[in-house]
């Protein structure tokens, strides 16, 4: 797609027109939003701003619609494209956009009027145990009203979430590709999470359970996994592993959730012993 990127790169209009027209087409939204976070990256907030209004006025009509994921991406790329731009680092804009997609969650973002009684309603008619439990929960206090909504909301946040992270990845390799080549393969397979910013994590997972705002918590753990995605990337890379290893990886990730766990896991470690490092002193 690198020649798509290097026509949109020729000027403003081109940008505003890809945009626009990607955003519009259904499931095309995604080259909407990377196409604002490429010119966020290479020109920044002000000169891409056409572009970015261009994108996210067709979203806006799909938001209008009910469908709420097309606006939120470009929303959330282009938070993460101003960080990542200012700070040059991909830690500080996964955690940015997480804390982005969190306060989304517990606004109500995600749960426009109604979609909550709708799903209560399908679980009663098409899933009764689970409409069993839910009128136990209820009979013991429990507001499943509000589950509904923070289960709806965060699982939509998740999937908006996780489509910006994919825009701006695909943004940065255009970037890449078009000034810079190699780059983004570097960046990414150096990505971790120092301790201060696990902390910083830790703390919103905290401050969400003690004022009872879940909706904080829910998203913090998605800037590990992508430090821990990018730990394989970066192990495979310095073993030069064939890249069939990474097409195992992700099978694995996405159809085993205990593999999710056991990345988590390999991620906090290296924020405190940084393996690649001590892997590429052993060469």
């Amino acid at each position: 797609m690198l020649p798509v990127a290097r026509w949109l790169m020729q000027g403003l209009p081109q940008a505003m027109l890809g945009a626009a027209i990607s955003t519009l087409v259904p499931w095309l939204f995604w080259l909407g939003a990377a196409i604002a976070a490429l010119m966020t990256l290479r020109k920044g907030l002000a000169s891409a701003l056409p572009v970015i209004i261009a994108a996210t006025v067709p979203a806006g009509w799909w938001w209008s619609q009910g469908d709420v994921v097309p606006l939120s991406s470009i929303l959330l790329v282009t938070l993460m494209a101003v960080v990542l731009r200012a700070r040059m680092r991909w830690s500080e804009a996964l955690i940015v956009g997480a804390l982005g997609g969190a306060l989304m969650i517990q606004v109500g973002s995600f749960t426009p009027p109604g979609s909550s009684e709708a799903l209560l309603e399908q679980l009663h008619q098409g899933a009764p145990q689970i409409a069993t439990m839910l009128d136990d929960l209820a009979s013991q206090g429990v507001d499943t009203q509000r589950l509904a909504d923070l289960l709806m909301g965060g699982v939509t946040g998740l999937v908006v979430l996780l489509m910006a992270v994919a825009c701006l990845a695909l943004a940065r390799s255009w970037q890449a590709g078009l000034y810079n080549p190699g780059g983004f393969r570097e960046e990414f397979h150096a990505l971790r999470l120092s301790p201060r910013e696990l902390l910083v994590l830790l703390g919103v997972g905290v401050a969400g359970a003690v004022l009872d705002m879940p909706g904080l918590g829910m998203l913090i753990w998605i800037p590990l996994l992508i430090a821990g995605i990018a730990l394989v990337h970066g192990f495979i890379g310095l073993k030069g592993m064939h890249g069939i290893w990474l097409g195992v990886f992700y099978a694995m990730l996405i159809f085993t959730w205990p593999m999710i766990l056991i990345v988590l896991l390999v991620a906090l470690l290296d924020s405190f012993v940084n393996i690649r490092a001590r892997l590429g002193s052993g060469n």
